[in-house]
């Protein structure tokens, strides 16, 4: 596929609206929509202050006084939500019944009972249930790995390691929340019934990528663990998790944490590394730690050479590919059942995660001055 130009003008043009914008990962997913050619035309959320933002940035948005009013609205043809992560597959599976394609912020679906509705629905109504992986599909490296996989660069993929650090207050004294706010998040935030826990919720993007990267169409959860190491005051909470997968193309590991450093100066130092039988991918998506503050840094290493590449300049493909996909029914953008798969295995990571705890946690010196 020919790379797109940023100044290409879209080629299809529908209208959408925003339901539920509880995490601001729904910035990213509206710009993405509308450099498809998508027209935002209604807003609803929970949120006061979170609503008064998103009218700021997009003034032109009629603003819904119930998510029912866009669930309905017959000219609207895609839904997307970053509502609170428990309640996105239930809002998906009211908007496809009503005649509408969906994309949710990641985690898109919490529990297996959720899934199998998700999924009911998809085969009764043949509408679109997409879950925005934003680090794979948003993400100018990880785009170009996989061009470069598909291209037979690093021969038949073996095995992806994500490392994936956050962040969950970006400097001193920031608020990363809304309102409501608990040290720098809102309450939901610290509920695993509501954020899905570590593994559902930003595991979900790594288990994306193992499927996606590795080609596989099958895959099992071998082990996984979590733990809450830091955060005592908020006891649904796991700041750590890691898990092995297995699939029928390939092998994962993935490792998440809620310990960025502020000295890193962004939210997280992301690596990808993907093993082929023929050479090696590293991705540092945010930044180049000590050397550089640019992200989507490629490295790879084949048979004859090591090289980087900056994919800075690269155009995302995933909102034209979603909104022709949105027209012509197809499925370019996003495979409608790996997508699924990965939002499976995150699930049953989670639910059959070893809860674990490490011997000094108890000892109440963790770090000094910084106990929360």
């Amino acid at each position: 596929m020919l790379p797109l130009s940023e100044d290409a003008s879209p080629r299809y043009s529908i209208k959408f609206a925003a339901c539920g914008i509880s995490h601001p990962h729904i910035y990213g997913m509206t710009e993405a929509v509308k450099r498809g050619g998508g027209v935002l035309v209604k807003v609803w959320g929970l949120e006061p202050d979170l609503l008064a933002a998103f009218q700021k940035r997009y003034p032109d948005v009629a603003v819904a006084s119930t998510q029912e009013e866009i669930v309905h609205d017959a000219s609207i043809q895609l839904v997307l939500s970053s509502q609170i992560a428990n309640e996105r597959a239930p809002l998906g599976v009211r908007c496809m019944k009503a005649g509408k394609d969906f994309l949710s912020d990641k985690p898109g679906i919490t529990t297996l009972e959720q899934l199998k509705e998700v999924r009911e629905a998809i085969a009764s109504t043949g509408r679109i249930y997409a879950i925005m992986y934003s680090e794979r599909l948003e993400v100018k490296a990880a785009v170009k790995a996989g061009e470069l996989i598909q291209a037979g660069a690093i021969g038949h993929v073996i095995q992806t390691i994500n490392i994936a650090p956050h962040q969950i207050r970006q400097r001193p004294g920031s608020d990363a929340g809304s309102a409501g706010s608990i040290d720098g998040r809102p309450a939901w935030f610290w509920k695993d019934v509501q954020f899905g826990g570590i593994l559902c919720d930003i595991g979900s993007h790594q288990v994306d990528q193992f499927l996606y990267y590795t080609g596989s169409t099958q895959a099992e959860v071998v082990a996984s663990q979590i733990a809450n190491v830091r955060h005592p005051n908020h006891p649904e909470f796991q700041d750590f998790g890691d898990m092995m997968l297995r699939g029928n193309n390939g092998f994962g590991y993935v490792r998440l944490d809620w310990f960025t450093p502020y000295g890193l100066g962004t939210w997280g130092d992301g690596r990808l590394f993907i093993l082929g039988t023929e050479g090696y991918i590293e991705l540092r998506k945010y930044t180049n730690v000590a050397v550089s503050k640019q992200g989507n840094n490629l490295f790879i290493v084949d048979q004859n050479e090591a090289r980087y590449i900056d994919c800075n300049n690269l155009t995302l493909p995933f909102g034209p590919q979603f909104v022709s996909d949105i027209v012509n029914r197809t499925h370019t953008a996003q495979d409608q059942a790996q997508c699924l798969l990965a939002a499976e295995l995150s699930i049953k990571a989670q639910m059959h995660a070893a809860r674990t705890h490490l011997d000094w946690e108890s000892r109440g010196r963790l770090f000094p001055g910084r106990n929360t």
